[in-house]
């Protein structure tokens, strides 16, 4: 049985852009902290963002389509 740690490492190996989807998770963390000046724009974009991008996956082979 894995762990969480080793799921999650499954999760974004099989991600095709995994650097982005943590960046925007950072990017969403800090903008909920920070106070703004339009409340929760901010964070409904980036969350959308992330969620974008949490569904991007890596694509087959060539053959493995067929």
């Amino acid at each position: 049985m894995k762990g969480i740690k080793g799921r999650l490492k499954d999760y974004l190996a099989s991600l095709r852009f995994p650097w982005l989807l943590l960046m925007t998770l950072l990017l969403f963390l800090v903008s909920v902290v920070v106070p703004d000046a339009f409340p929760f724009i901010d964070e409904l974009l980036l969350a959308l963002v992330a969620t974008l991008l949490a569904r991007l996956k890596r694509r087959g082979p060539a053959d493995e389509r067929s």
